[in-house]
């Protein structure tokens, strides 16, 4: 399977014009769903593309999306904006039995430009995940359990943070948005349930009984990761 590849690079003026449209309509954009081009792309690096201001704007709009949807994390891309910038936030509550199987800690917002991750050591945890723009399905993903993020933030520093458990699932995820890799391109494909068969059959902290139940194993498949 193939890495994706970067499209024609848009202009500033382009973004501007596309960022510039959601944040003037009168309600939320929609996010954009499996087979949009735009999430098979690699987006554009943010190298001042935008004003200040319209960075602002778009992180707390993107913030806003996520918060309805609801989701703990979402991606330029799927707004329709081919561009590397994303934002991640998790404050859910959840049963303490499944938040200490998946080493789910809250995570604070965090807004992340240009990021770039990479596996802490030889770790990995596979879990049921699923994405907002494959609404409705869900399918188990083995993913590194600590990566070093290196990113920027909206202000301009570099910075490098390490995350572990859900956090680092959550940073690969989005990460991966900006590069044009879906989740389930690296999943257990005979794991893909809709959400309704998840919460009839799966729906447990961890796996086991979805991996005996259709048969799949829970190491990692798909392309490599990036």
């Amino acid at each position: 399977m193939t890495h994706a590849k970067p499209a024609a690079v848009p202009s500033p003026g382009q973004i501007q014009e596309t960022v510039e449209r959601l944040l003037s309509a009168a309600t939320l954009p929609p996010i954009v769903q499996a087979g949009h081009p735009v999430l098979r792309q690699e987006a554009a690096a943010f190298d001042g593309q935008l004003s200040a201001d319209q960075l602002d704007r778009l992180i707390a709009l993107m913030r806003q999306v996520m918060h309805e949807a609801p989701g703990v994390g979402l991606a330029a891309p799927q707004l329709g904006i081919p561009l590397q910038v994303a934002v991640l936030e998790d404050h859910y509550d959840v049963d303490s039995e499944a938040a200490a199987l998946r080493n789910r800690e809250p995570l604070d917002f965090l807004a992340i430009l240009n990021p770039r991750y990479t596996a802490v050591g030889t770790g990995r945890a596979a879990f049921y995940e699923g994405c907002l723009s494959l609404n409705g399905l869900q399918a188990v993903v083995s993913r590194p359990d600590t990566v070093l993020l290196d990113f920027q933030t909206p202000g301009g520093e570099a910075r490098q943070q390490e995350f572990s458990g859900w956090q680092a699932r959550i940073v690969q995820h989005e990460t991966d948005h900006l590069n044009g890799i879906l989740y389930v391109d690296r999943a257990q494909l005979r794991s893909l349930s809709s959400n309704a068969e998840y919460a009839a059959h799966w729906a447990e902290p961890g796996i086991a009984r979805a991996r005996e139940g259709l048969g799949f194993s829970d190491g990692p498949a798909g392309i490599s990761l990036a």
